[in-house]
Parts: C-alpha cells; structure tokens; sequence
C-alpha cells in the first residue's frame, strides 16, 4: 500500500515539474528554471510563485 501512495506523490511531482518547465516561458521569472522547477513544491506556499505556476500550468 506505501508504495502505491509513494508512486502517486512521484507522478504527481513529476507532473507537475514537467507542466512547469514547459511553461516557464508563460511566467514572469527570467531565470532559475531548474532551480525554480525542481523545488516547485516547496515554493508553492508563495502567493506571486503561485500565481506564475498557475500561469504556467493553464497557459494564461
């Protein structure tokens, strides 16, 4: 059962990394992109980061 839960935190991580890095043009950061990228879940408690992972997820 743990590793089914383990499994769904890494898609939903990995998801979510790659939704940003295709998008990150779509934000208002000019560079970190990787650094940006692999923390997302970390810097998603920032309400501007959150606003630019939105932006890059949607496309808006």
């Amino acid at each position: 059962m743990s590793h089914l839960l383990v499994f769904f935190l890494l898609a939903g991580y990995s998801y979510g990394a790659w939704k940003f890095w295709t998008g990150f043009n779509r934000t208002n950061f000019s560079s970190g992109r990787l650094y940006l990228t692999l923390l997302w879940p970390v810097f998603i408690i920032s309400a501007s980061y959150r606003q630019n992972f939105t932006k890059a997820l949607k496309g808006r």
